[in-house]
C-alpha cells in the first residue's frame, strides 16, 4: 500500500478493534452525567497521579509538553461541552453556544500553522520523520477553507432525552467529510507514523457514530473519542510505535500529494456549496443556519 509500510492483517484487526473500542467508550460517556464525569474528570485524575508519570515520562514518546497539553486540552473540551449539556443556565446564554465552534476553529488553525511549518522540514525532527513539500501548503489552505465553511455558530442545541447530547444541526455531513479528509492529510503530513490509528481510526469512530446512530453530535463525539485516544496513548505509548500493532507511514511523496490534493479539492467543493447557499438564501454565516431545510439538517433536528 502506498500510504503505509507492510500493512498486515494484524494491523487491520487492531484498527477495527480501536475504532470499535472508541465508539463503545463514546456511547458509555454520553449515556449519563455520571458516566461523563467518571470518564473525563475522575479517570484522568487517577491516570495523572498513578500512571502517566511513569508511562509518559521524559524517555517516553509521549513525554513531551505537546502530548501532555493535547490530552488536557481534549479533556477540557469534553468538560466544557458537558457544562453546556447539563447546565440549562449556560444553554440560555447564546454567546456560550459559540464556544464549541470557536474551539473547533482554533484547533484547525493550530494544525494549519503546523502544516505550513512542516513544508520546509525533511528528515528526523523531534523524533518524527518529516517529508515536507507542496502537499503541506495545499493541505494548509484546505484547513483554512474548512474554518471559513463552519456554519451555525449559535445554532447548537441540547437534546431533551437522557443523553443530553450537544446537537449541531448545521454541521452537515459534507463538511464533516471535508474535515476528516483534511485532518487525515494533516496527521499523515505531520505525524505520518501515527496516521493509521491516530488519523484514520480516530476520524472514522466519531464520524460513524454521528452519521449512523445519532446525527448532529459529531463535534461531541469527536471530542470524546479524541480524549479517550489521548488517554490511551499516554498510558500505552508504544502501541503506535513499537508494538506488534504499529504501522509506519510509507513517507511516499505521491501519497502525500494525493491525500492533500483530495483534501483541498473536497474543501473547495464544500466552499462552493457554502457560497451558493449563502448567496441564494441571503444567509449571515455567523448568525444564520446556512443548511436549514436540507435533509441532513432536518435529520439532526429530529434528535433534539
Amino acid at each position: 500500500m502506498f500510504l503505509f509500510q507492510d500493512l498486515k492483517l494484524i494491523n487491520v484487526v487492531a484498527w477495527v478493534a480501536v475504532v470499535a473500542a472508541l465508539m463503545l467508550l463514546n456511547e458509555l460517556a454520553r449515556s449519563s452525567k455520571v458516566a461523563s464525569v467518571l470518564s473525563f474528570l475522575v479517570l484522568p485524575i487517577v491516570l495523572t497521579i498513578f500512571v502517566w508519570p511513569t508511562t509518559a515520562g521524559p524517555r517516553s514518546s509521549t513525554g513531551t509538553w505537546f502530548h501532555w497539553a493535547k490530552v488536557y486540552s481534549a479533556l477540557a473540551g469534553c468538560l466544557g461541552f458537558m457544562a453546556l449539556r447539563y447546565f440549562p443556565t449556560l444553554q440560555a446564554k447564546k454567546w456560550l453556544l459559540a464556544f464549541p465552534p470557536f474551539i473547533l476553529a482554533f484547533n484547525i488553525c493550530e494544525a494549519v500553522i503546523r502544516d505550513f511549518q512542516v513544508a520546509g522540514m525533511h528528515g528526523m525532527v523531534d523524533g518524527v520523520f518529516m517529508n515536507g513539500g507542496a502537499w503541506n501548503i495545499m493541505n494548509g489552505i484546505a484547513g483554512l477553507i474548512n474554518i471559513v465553511t463552519i456554519t451555525g455558530w449559535f445554532g447548537i442545541r441540547i437534546s431533551r432525552d437522557k443523553q443530553h447530547d450537544m446537537i449541531w444541526p448545521d454541521q452537515i455531513w459534507p463538511w464533516i467529510v471535508a474535515y476528516d479528509v483534511w485532518n487525515f492529510a494533516y496527521v499523515y503530513n505531520c505525524v505520518g507514523d501515527h496516521a493509521f490509528y491516530a488519523g484514520l481510526g480516530l476520524l472514522v469512530a466519531p464520524t460513524a457514530a454521528a452519521l449512523l446512530f445519532h446525527k448532529g453530535t459529531w463535534l461531541q463525539d469527536r471530542a470524546q473519542t479524541l480524549a479517550f485516544w489521548m488517554m490511551f496513548t499516554m498510558s500505552y505509548p508504544t502501541f503506535v510505535t513499537d508494538s506488534p500493532f504499529a504501522i509506519a507511514s510509507a513517507h511516499n511523496s505521491t501519497g502525500l500529494f494525493i491525500i492533500s490534493f483530495l483534501a483541498l479539492a473536497i474543501n473547495v467543493a464544500v466552499l462552493v456549496m457554502h457560497i451558493y447557499r449563502v448567496r441564494k438564501f441571503h444567509k449571515n454565516v455567523l448568525t444564520d443556519e446556512v443548511y436549514a431545510g436540507t435533509k441532513a439538517y432536518n435529520d439532526a433536528v429530529k434528535n433534539i
